[in-house]
C-alpha cells in the first residue's frame, strides 16, 4: 500500500489539477464576458457614432433651409424697396409737375390765359421745368 505521504502526495496533485481546470474554466469565462463587453461597447460607439451623423446631416439640412430662406427673403425685401422706391420716384415727380404749373399759373404763364402779353416766357418755363416747351 501507499504510504500516507504518497496519499498525500497524490491528493495535492489532484487538487492542483482540479484547481488549475477550474482556474482556466474561469479565465475562459471571463474571456468570452470581456469579448462581449468589447463587441457590445463597439456595437454602441457605432450607433452612437451613426447618431451623430444623423445629427451632423440635420444641421447642414436646417443651415440649407435657413439660407434658402434668408435668400428668399432678400430677394422680397429688394422687391418691395424697388416698389417703394419707384413709387415714391412717381410721387416727386407729381409734386414738381404740380409746383411747377402752380408756379407758371401764379406767374400768369399758364396755357389757360387767353390774355398774351408778348412777351417771350420760353426761358423762364425752361428754367423752371428743366426742358423745351
Amino acid at each position: 500500500m501507499a504510504s500516507n505521504q504518497e496519499q498525500a502526495s497524490y491528493r495535492v496533485g489532484e487538487a492542483k489539477g482540479q484547481t488549475q481546470e477550474k482556474t482556466g474554466q474561469m479565465m475562459g469565462a471571463a474571456k468570452d464576458k470581456a469579448c462581449e463587453a468589447k463587441d457590445r461597447a463597439a456595437g454602441l460607439a457605432g450607433h452612437a457614432s451613426g447618431q451623430g451623423q444623423g445629427a451632423t446631416d440635420a444641421a447642414k439640412q436646417k443651415a440649407l433651409e435657413t439660407a434658402q430662406y434668408t435668400k428668399e427673403s432678400a430677394v422680397a425685401g429688394k422687391d418691395k424697396t424697388g416698389g417703394m422706391l419707384q413709387q415714391a420716384t412717381e410721387t416727386v415727380k407729381g409734386a414738381v409737375v404740380g409746383a411747377k404749373d402752380a408756379v407758371v399759373n401764379t406767374l400768369g404763364m399758364g396755357g389757360d390765359n387767353t390774355t398774351n402779353t408778348g412777351k417771350d416766357t420760353s426761358t423762364i418755363t425752361e428754367k423752371i421745368t428743366g426742358r423745351d416747351h
